[in-house]
This record gives C-alpha cells, structure tokens and sequence, in this order.
C-alpha cells in the first residue's frame, strides 16, 4: 500500500513516499481504508523528535482518521465492509483499573494511533475495533477527520477536569489552534463569554465568526491590558491553554479569583513558573489534561450530528503533499485544522 514515512527526524523533508505491507489484522481489531487524515502538532513534534521518545522507523503519522471498514478481525462484531467511520485517536490496554472505570486515558500504556503505532498517512491502518465509531452522516470524510483529538482533547479539559460553568468568562488561547476552535464552540455551548487570541486580523474575522466575543491580536494589543477591560478588573472563570512558555504568565495573570487554568501543551516550551502565593491566596487552579475518553468523544460526535459543534478546516492536501501540509502548520499560517485526503 502507498503511505508517507520517514525513516530519520528532521525538517518537513524528511517526509517521502513509500510503498509499505498492509496491516495484518489481530483479534479484536479492524483494518480502515483512510479517506483523510488531519493533521496535530504532535505530528510535528514526533519527526522533529522528541527527546527520550523513541519510534519504530520508518514511521507513519497521523492520529486523526475517517474512512470505511475494510476488514474486521476475530472477536469483531457490529461492523461491516464499508461502513463509514471515525477513528477514535487513543487505547489504553484495556485491562487495568483506570480502562475498566472507562478513563483508558488515564492506563499507564496508553497510546494514541500514529505516536509509537502506526497511523493514517496511510492507505489502510490498523486500529482496535474499539475505537470505531460511526461518521456522523452529514459530514464528509475531511470534515470528520477534523473531529477526533483536538475535540477530545478541548472536552476533556472544559468540561470534565475545569467543570465549566454557564455564563462564565472564558480565554481562549490560540483561536486558530485545533484546540481553540474547539474551545470556543464548547464555551458557547455553555453560554460562556469568550476571549481569545490570534495572530493576524484574517484570524481575528474567523475567530469573531466562531463565535468569541472579545478578539485579541497579541501583535498589537497587550492580552492582560484588555482582559482587565473587558472583565472590569476581575479577570477570567476559566483560561484554556496549550501554548506553554511564552503565554504562561500572561495566562495565570489572566486568572479572577476562584479561576482555574487547564493546559494540554507546551508548544513554545514547557518550563514554566507560578508565584504561590497568588495562586494560594486567589484560590486559584491549575489543572494538566491529555486526550480524553472515547466516552467524551461520543458526546461530541452527537453534538456534531446535531449541528451544536462544527469542525473547521483551514486546508486540504492530497497525501502525496504531506510536506506542504507539515510546512503549512508548522508556519502557524492555518486556522482550524489541516487535512490530508486519498483517493
């Protein structure tokens, strides 16, 4: 089968055609025929390299899949050839505790499909039959692709581990991010006030369009200066943020008494620092989240079938430009999430 690989870490280049043996099936597990495959900024990090994380070689990305069924193994029933679907992004090994209560996100061998397993880069890709979930019908197979990690992962955070509330003020770091325009919807979803940061005016237009209330342009404007404003002093409920380092303090600063801050990323570095007696004294929380249940993602889906959440896509890629794609994102030119298809 055709997939893109890479066989060392490196630049966008590293990236190349390849033909590779297709997925032998196990028990319990089905074989999908990829239609698109949306991109995350994990894909980044795993070819740049990740210290202390090894991969098998050559590798193949791609954590967020749709297509149809094209094989099902022993033990697998409820499916059919062809049937469309979504592919669930992360299994634990389904056997401890914390899978068996139906938090597999929090299995100490948790995986996520195309970090040490391979992924949708591909033609076929094999994944547990768990993991399927049937493609709300009313969406293409690009738009699905766009669904699955950033949704989970900005429903896990909000509402599972920050317990969003209605009516809260909300700032969202990185509108264009996957993330962001999943934590905008959510936020609407609870009548939230959103505040949110972008990069460029064009982003600025779509983010308003999403539904934020409150635009910064962090190139122009000072993020604390106008939280202050538009909170008359008090500061934000709730700040979701995956940007790490250089947002950190501007984030916490952000923070009313009684705030919490959740995080899922370190995109412009993970070492950070919190002066403890604000964070005491304000009664303040920071909360660390990864991925979420496959539970979570079926709640989502249904809002999507509904039409109360939407994916975003910024761009689309056949496969074969994988690296255009890689090059696209890493650039932070793209708002909402950036696809590859096959044919």
């Amino acid at each position: 089968m055709k997939a893109v690989v890479f066989d060392v870490h490196g630049g966008p280049e590293v990236l190349h055609s390849a033909d590779v043996e297709k997925p032998v099936l196990g028990f319990g597990e089905a074989v999908v025929q990829v239609k698109a495959c949306a991109l995350n900024r994990l894909d980044l990090w795993l070819r740049k390299g990740i210290p202390g994380v090894k991969i098998p070689m050559p590798h193949i990305l791609g954590s967020d899949i749709s297509g149809v069924v094209a094989e099902t193994g022993l033990g697998v029933e409820g499916w059919s050839r062809e049937d469309e679907v979504v592919v669930a992004p992360g299994f634990g090994d389904g056997t401890c505790e914390e899978c068996l209560a139906g938090r597999e996100n929090y299995c100490v061998n948790y995986q996520i499909i195309g970090y040490r397993t391979k992924g949708g880069y591909a033609e076929f890709v094999r994944v547990p039959a768990a993991n399927l979930m049937r493609k709300p019908s009313k969406l293409s197979f690009v738009e699905a692709a766009s669904i699955p990690l950033v949704f989970l992962t900005a429903w896990q955070m909000m509402v599972d581990k920050a317990r969003i509330r209605m009516g809260e003020t909300i700032l969202v770091v990185g509108a264009g991010s996957g993330v962001g325009v999943a934590a905008i919807q959510i936020a609407k979803l609870f009548n939230c006030t959103v505040v949110t940061t972008v990069s460029s005016e064009e982003k600025a237009v779509k983010a308003k369009a999403l539904g934020a209330d409150f635009v910064i342009n962090r190139g122009v404007e000072d993020v604390q200066e106008v939280v202050k404003r538009v909170t008359s002093g008090r500061g934000v409920d709730l700040v979701v943020e995956h940007a790490g380092a250089a947002i950190w303090d501007t984030a916490v600063r952000s923070l009313g008494r009684g705030g919490r801050l959740v995080t899922c990323g370190a995109t412009t570095g993970p070492q950070v620092s919190v002066d403890l007696r604000f964070l005491f004294s304000k009664q303040q929380s920071i909360m660390g989240s990864y991925m979420g249940t496959k539970g979570d993602l079926v709640d989502v889906l249904r809002l999507v079938d509904r039409g109360a959440l939407r994916p975003v896509v910024d761009s689309v890629f056949p496969l074969e430009r994988a690296v255009d794609a890689h090059r696209r994102l890493e650039a932070g030119e793209s708002f909402g999430k950036v696809v590859l298809t096959l044919d």
